[in-house]
């Protein structure tokens, strides 16, 4: 099998992302798939920053665990990630700025040095220049055609023109040569596959995935991991007719979206833990009134600011009992950016099919990391009905009628014999309160237990309409792996290296964390000979939750929580000991 990687490595402001997007985006653009780390500090400039673009022949669903190609910016990039280079892997880096002893390099590495600084000053004194040379060779060593090379930078630029993208060219060009003139024939290199693919990461995939089902509204403070969300939206605005509001803080953001889906526009709020934090009372209210509402909450490293630009899943609990008291919810949660596009329109079914809050569960390495995704993946056909409202009918309009399924009917406000209370405290069907001076009386005692059943009652169809727990793997499989969420890309990716090695495993993931199917999913982990519980938190949030819903207690778990995504050889080790302990 071809699998190919591309790393780059330096200090943050070395412009080291823009050198993994570009190399991204040329695999892509050769039809073949990939997806790219970006690992990043929460400073503008300093600090170790580096990116990995890998493709392979089957669709790679994380970093990987190895490199063939390593572009170096510094020393410190040497000595953190050679050791990751794979037997004839190369390390492009610029003799000028540091040198590179044989005895530095692993065994079966070799180091080609570029003089990048020399190709730069060709054109310009500005040293960021250096990246297209060394680009050009990272390049060449990966089996991407020059002119390919150049077409991406044309386009990254823009509508930029003159001095810029000529001096860009050139020194690729030089970069590009000089390693088919030192380096020779590369071991890894690739050819072109076939028809370009679509490259975008999580959020940009949640943006879409939103304006497709009918969102007009977003308003949100910028938040990492969350923030690219809103310059998706901002930038495609006028286009996608959505209006998009930056608010003073989370507090504003989650109450301005909703008094928009309050007047009847599909409206959507989108931030991170801490941010979330903030949003818990709103969304409490947004459950009484019983408006639509979906958020995306992209979790990072907490507690409080914690690490700011690391992944974690520490969220869950979180989530599962934000807002004060008792509402219904779901809670999903996409693994690859592919399903965070259709889990987000399944989001904006389900909160306005049952009138209340759906939380869409990413995380940084969702939110922020590339992959590619095929069209066919990505149905634009979406159906976005009009919003059915009630016909006028005097005063006797109930708002909140009690009905079998939990929803009632449902008005715009200021429509004519329409007019309804939707106040944050307990109500009856009007929505007069039954809070103040009625609470207590037998009468509205029994009238907030029966409102209480009735939002409660929407679980079911919540229940009944969100993705059940899904299957992957042989179902003769020795281990079962059970997880949720972005864990899942290195799980698929060891899955193939464990089977390599005469080992079955298959995978049993959850795409709605919340509600869950009790029986059914007992009925599930019955199948499974022995299973092995993989989340990126402290606690095993998950496991916890499927043991209060199903009473199964998952002892094997592999839980990891310092900041940094799983890697697939970590997920094969934790497996071949579990497996190897049980016989």
């Amino acid at each position: 099998m071809t699998d190919l990687a591309v790393r780059a490595g330096g200090q943050a402001g070395d412009g080291i992302a823009s050198i993994g997007e570009t190399i991204s985006r040329c695999f892509s653009r050769m039809g073949w798939h990939v997806f790219g780390l970006n690992a990043y500090q929460s400073v503008i400039r300093g600090g170790h920053v580096w990116f990995q673009a890998r493709t392979s022949d089957g669709r790679p669903y994380s970093q990987g665990d190895q490199a063939d190609v390593l572009y170096a910016l510094d020393k410190q990039t040497v000595a953190v990630h050679a050791p990751s280079l794979r037997r004839g892997g190369t390390i492009v880096h610029d003799p000028e700025k540091f040198a590179i002893a044989e005895s530095e390099l692993p065994v079966g590495v070799k180091a080609l040095g570029v003089p990048t600084l020399e190709f730069a000053r060709k054109y310009t004194s500005q040293s960021i220049l250096q990246n297209a040379a060394g680009m050009g060779a990272s390049a060449f060593l990966a089996g991407i055609p020059l002119e390919l090379l150049h077409e991406v930078l044309r386009d990254s630029f823009g509508k930029k023109a003159g001095d810029v993208v000529e001096w860009n060219l050139g020194a690729s060009a030089a970069g590009y040569e000089f390693a088919r003139a030192h380096a020779g024939a590369s071991d890894h290199a690739i050819s072109k596959r076939g028809a370009p693919k679509l490259l975008m990461n999580g959020n940009a995939a949640i943006a879409l995935g939103a304006a497709a089902a009918g969102c007009k509204f977003l308003a949100q403070y910028p938040m990492t991991p969350a923030s690219s969300i809103m310059h998706w939206m901002a930038a495609h605005s006028q286009s996608l007719g959505v209006v998009v509001k930056q608010a003073e803080d989370e507090l504003a953001a989650i109450n301005m979206a909703i008094g928009a889906s309050f007047g009847g526009v599909r409206a959507m709020t989108a931030t991170s833990g801490g941010g979330f934090s903030l949003m818990v009372e709103a969304l409490g209210m947004a459950g009484m009134t019983e408006t639509p509402l979906v958020v995306v909450e992209s979790q990072r490293s907490g507690p409080s600011t914690g690490l700011p630009t690391k992944t974690e899943q520490g969220d869950l609990n979180l989530m599962l009992g934000a807002g004060q008291g008792e509402f219904p919810r779901a809670i999903l949660a996409p693994s690859h950016p592919a399903e965070a596009y259709r889990a987000t329109i399944r989001a904006f079914e389900l909160a306005e099919a049952w009138q209340t809050p759906v939380l869409v569960a990413s995380d940084l390495h969702l939110s922020e990391n590339m992959a590619t995704v095929d069209r066919e993946e990505l149905p634009m056909d979406v159906d976005v009905p009009s919003l059915s409202t009630v016909e006028p009918n005097g005063h006797e309009y109930k708002r909140y009628l009690y009905t079998e399924s939990g929803v009632s009917p449902r008005a715009l406000p200021g429509q004519p014999g329409l007019q309804f209370v939707a106040g944050s405290d307990e109500h009856d069907e009007k929505g007069h309160l039954v809070s103040d001076v009625k609470s207590g009386i037998p009468i509205w005692v029994t009238e907030r237990a029966r409102m209480m059943d009735k939002r409660m009652r929407k679980l079911r169809g919540l229940l009944a309409g969100a993705e059940p727990p899904a299957w992957e793997g042989p179902p003769d499989a020795e281990l079962t792996f059970v997880a949720w969420g972005s864990t899942l890309g290195a799980i698929r990716d060891a899955m193939p290296v464990l089977a390599a090695q005469g080992r079955r495993t298959n995978l049993l993931h959850f795409p709605t964390v919340y509600p869950i199917d009790a029986d059914r999913t007992r009925t599930e982990l019955a199948k499974a000979r022995r299973t092995l519980l993989v989340e990126a938190n402290y606690s095993g949030q998950f496991g916890h939750l499927l043991r209060a819903e199903t009473g199964v207690y998952l002892s094997e778990r592999l839980l990891k929580y310092d900041g940094e995504p799983f890697y697939p050889h970590e997920i094969v080790a934790r497996a071949l000991e579990v497996m190897q302990r049980g016989g």
